[in-house]
């Protein structure tokens, strides 16, 4: 079974070390100690802990984390629906921009006609943020 050192853990979780130490200290992340008295998590606790975070618990409200810099914050005008693929149109001011994304990130989104969302281009991609 791997293990991983906080710091280690921290940085799969985009969070500082601190954030990862106080999070063990509350007994929120499982730890236990090697011979050399380091402070380790088993991938299979860290792995459960980090889909219980992307679930929202623990994370900061309305915080986006992304490198992407040019945000079109707009309004939602239409929304198609595949099997499997989704096109989303969003219209930012004078700009109408259309993303290809998957149906499911759609859904998890909650993406739909007259919802508020934030398109971010980088080179040829454009993502979305629901806002």
């Amino acid at each position: 079974m791997q293990s991983y050192t906080i710091g280690q853990a921290a940085r799969l979780l985009g969070v500082s070390p601190d954030t990862a130490r106080r999070w063990a200290d509350a007994g929120r992340v499982p730890t236990h100690r090697d011979e050399g008295g380091r402070r380790l998590v088993d991938g299979r606790d860290l792995a459960a802990f980090s889909v219980e975070l992307a679930k929202g618990e623990g994370g900061e409200e309305g915080v986006s984390h992304t490198s992407v810099r040019n945000a079109f914050s707009g309004i939602v005008t239409a929304v198609k629906l595949g099997d499997v693929a989704a096109q989303v149109e969003i219209q930012a001011g004078p700009h109408r921009l259309v993303s290809l994304l998957t149906r499911e990130a759609v859904e998890e989104l909650g993406l739909e006609v007259g919802v508020e969302a934030t398109a971010r281009v980088k080179s040829t991609n454009v993502h979305i943020d629901r806002t």
